[in-house]
């Protein structure tokens, strides 16, 4: 009931004192010289591109040569530090990936080997973010649904086919499939939005709140989907941990690969009927035509980005701090010899953390002021596309729609 008074609250407060666009792109405190310039430095990127190149190669002598068990670091690298630890970091330092993907590092490495253009490209891209969406998607139903997820034979045709995907990509579409068609650099750069470094304007590095980042982001092919996954995904594995879906999963006649698979989609596509239809009802209020809704849907997606971080590190704090540290101890050992390459082989995860009122406290903050963001995001969003009287009138639905999220993310966290 607090979180949900404080949703009111806040939407009573900032359409009453927030009546103009107040985020404007030449906002933020100006980092001091030396920080920037450390930021900018090309040494910086390239140590970070060779970190990531080493830790690929190590992964993938792990994937083709280490044993099929419990001690093969796979699975914690692509389910721990890939997935869960790339969100982390984008949102605390920005879109790293982009800077970091040894994909992309490979594909321009090539092009520098064949002597041709760094753009050089077959055909214009025109896809938005869909293929990122479509990725996105794939790889939430590798991790939360797929059977023997953790097999290396599994992983090695997932790895396989997700390389040769992307160089395809890169060969037809040349750079821009990363900028938009990656998913992990979509990934990356939607959540690096909520990190509090950025560029304002003149291109100085600044500290500048979360809403800065959301509020630069403006409606393209894809948005919308691409977010339906990343919150949906992440609320449905949240619920999929609950005792009594994990009962009916057992107990019911349908295959529980099928079942598990129906619901994933359907927390998909409730995420993206949900706001879309908030959004009609929005426009319809405002006086605008229904078809108005397809385009400010897209304007409006944005503001659920501050929720799925919410989501992201209520779900996955435990994991990250516990299991992001056991992947040293894996490491060390790639091929199962036995050996102690790293010296982490007696390392023991510090559980400081993680204890339970901490971890409770973490995450229910976490999905307050993720929804908290949410409702400023798309109440600064509505008064900067419709006129004023019809901005307030129309974020009513939007503010329904959050505390449904609200509610949904409460109640799946919390039941047992």
């Amino acid at each position: 009931m607090a979180a949900l008074a404080a949703l009111l609250i806040s939407f009573v407060a900032i359409s009453t004192l927030w009546r103009e666009p107040r985020l404007r792109a030449s906002d933020g405190i100006p980092l001091p010289a030396p920080v920037a310039a450390v930021l900018d430095s090309r040494w910086l990127r390239l140590v970070a591109r060779l970190l990531a190149a080493l830790l690929t190669v190590w992964t993938l002598v792990a994937l083709v040569l280490g044993p099929d068990s419990a001690r093969n670091p796979v699975p914690h690298v692509v389910y721990v530090w890939l997935w869960v630890g790339l969100a982390f970091a984008s949102m605390l330092l920005g879109p790293v990936w982009r800077v970091v993907n040894p994909l992309r590092a490979l594909h321009a490495g090539l092009l520098r080997l064949a002597r041709v253009s760094p753009d050089l490209a077959a055909l214009p891209y025109r896809w938005g973010l869909w293929p990122a969406a479509v990725g996105l998607g794939t790889f939430t139903w590798v991790e939360l649904v797929a059977e023997d997820n953790t097999s290396l034979g599994f992983l090695r045709v997932m790895v396989a086919a997700f390389i040769a995907l992307s160089l395809l990509g890169a060969a037809v579409f040349g750079r821009a499939w990363f900028e938009q068609g990656d998913p992990f650099e979509a990934w990356s750069r939607l959540l690096g939005l909520l990190s509090p470094l950025g560029r304002r304007d003149d291109g100085r590095w600044v500290l500048r709140t979360p809403l800065h980042g959301v509020n630069g982001l403006r409606g393209q092919r894809g948005l919308v989907p691409t977010v339906a996954v990343m919150l949906g995904g992440t609320a449905y594995d949240g619920f999929s941990a609950n005792l009594s879906w994990a009962t009916f999963v057992q107990t019911s006649s349908v295959p529980s690969s099928l079942l598990k698979t129906a619901t994933l989609l359907a927390f998909f596509a409730l995420v993206a009927v949900t706001i879309w239809l908030a959004s009609a009802v929005s426009v319809r209020l405002a006086g605008e035509p229904l078809r108005r809704s397809f385009s400010f849907v897209s304007d409006i997606a944005p503001s659920l980005i501050p929720i799925a971080g919410g989501y992201l590190v209520a779900h996955y704090w435990s994991l990250w701090v516990y299991q992001g540290q056991y992947a040293w101890v894996l490491l060390t050992d790639p091929l199962g010899t036995g050996a102690d390459l790293l010296g982490t082989a007696g390392l023991t995860p510090d559980d400081a953390l993680i204890q339970p009122t901490l971890v409770a406290t973490i995450q229910a903050v976490s999905i307050v002021v993720g929804h908290l963001l949410g409702v400023l995001a798309a109440h600064e969003r509505a008064i900067t596309v419709l006129e004023r009287r019809a901005a307030v009138i129309g974020q009513v639905p939007l503010m329904v729609v959050m505390i449904f999220y609200t509610v949904g993310g409460l109640t799946i966290l919390f039941a047992p």
